[in-house]
């Protein structure tokens, strides 16, 4: 139960940099340092979802 509540809330941490992603691409100067931070983040919070996801089977 505590990896699928973990799991929940990197979900809920990658849907929330997403966003930011969007709101910083759509801004007319967007910084392309604090863009390429964020998108790493999320790829991390990905690789971590998949590895809890892959210890449950």
């Amino acid at each position: 139960m505590a990896v699928e509540a973990r799991i929940r809330e990197l979900g809920s941490r990658h849907e929330t940099l997403e966003r930011a992603i969007q709101d910083e691409i759509r801004r007319p100067a967007a910084d392309d340092l604090r863009l390429a931070e964020m998108k790493r983040k999320k790829l991390k919070l990905k690789e971590e979802m998949e590895s809890l996801r892959s210890s449950l089977n």
